[in-house]
C-alpha cells in the first residue's frame, strides 16, 4: 500500500510537485490506474467556552507546513523512514486544505475571536502565526497495522500593536485509525485537525483583551 518516498528531500518536493501538477488532468491518461481523492478539515472543531468579553480582532499570518506534508500526497512514517500512501493524494495540498479548516473553526465558534483579512478595514488586536510541525500517519505498531495521525501545531500570538509576545504553545493531538486503509486513515486525520483547531480557537479566545472581570 505504501510507496518508499524519496531518499532526499529535493527529490521527494521535485516529485510532489510533478504530482500536483498532474493531478487536475490525470484522465488524461485512460492507462494509468485512478487515484482516489480525498479532504480533511470539515470534522465539527469544539472549543471549550471561553470568558465572556468583548469581540476582537484576530489577523493571521499564513500557516508555516513542513515541506514534507505540504502537497497533495499523504504522508507516513514508520521506524524512522518516510513514504506516501500510493493512489491516494489530497483534492488541494494538505496546507490549503489546513488553511480553510482554520478559517471555519474561527468562523463557526461562537467565541470572542474573529479572523481579519489583510484587505479588511476592522482591526485587529493581535497576529496569530501557526506553524504545522507534523502532519502524518505514523506507523508506530509495524507496516501492517492501523496508523497514529499526528498533527502537532505551534502557535504564536502576538499583540498587533507593538509586536509584544501574548502566547506561543504547541497543540498536538494523536488519533488513531480504525484500520490500516485510505477509508479509515482519512478520518483520522480529519479528527486530529479538529482537536488541534479546537484547542487553537480556545487558546486565542482566552489570550484576547478586553475580558470581563
Amino acid at each position: 500500500m505504501i510507496r518508499n518516498a524519496s531518499k532526499t528531500l529535493g527529490r521527494a518536493l521535485a516529485v510532489g510537485l510533478l504530482a500536483v501538477s498532474l493531478s487536475g488532468c490525470i484522465s488524461v491518461f485512460p492507462k494509468s490506474k485512478p487515484v482516489g481523492l480525498y479532504r480533511f478539515g470539515e470534522a465539527e472543531v469544539s472549543a471549550p467556552k471561553g470568558p465572556p468579553g468583548a469581540m476582537f480582532g484576530v489577523l493571521k499570518a499564513p500557516t508555516i507546513f513542513t515541506r514534507s506534508s505540504a502537497g497533495d500526497r499523504i504522508l507516513t512514517s514508520a521506524n524512522g523512514q518516510v513514504a506516501y500512501i500510493s493512489d491516494a493524494r489530497w483534492v488541494s495540498p494538505a496546507f490549503v486544505l489546513f488553511e480553510e479548516a482554520t478559517a471555519r473553526a474561527f468562523e463557526n465558534d461562537p467565541g470572542r475571536a474573529r479572523l481579519i483579512g489583510r484587505g479588511e478595514v476592522a482591526k485587529a488586536d493581535l497576529v496569530l502565526r501557526l506553524e504545522v510541525r507534523a502532519f502524518e500517519a505514523d506507523y508506530v505498531n509495524g507496516p501492517k497495522a492501523a496508523p497514529e495521525i499526528v498533527v502537532r501545531v505551534r502557535g504564536v500570538l502576538s499583540r498587533s500593536q507593538d509586536r509584544a509576545l501574548v502566547g506561543d504553545q504547541i497543540f498536538e493531538a494523536r488519533v488513531k485509525a480504525a484500520d490500516n486503509r485510505v477509508g479509515a486513515i482519512v478520518p483520522a486525520f480529519d479528527q486530529a485537525t479538529a482537536k488541534v483547531l479546537g484547542e487553537i480557537v480556545a487558546w486565542v479566545n482566552a489570550a484576547g483583551p478586553g475580558l470581563k472581570s
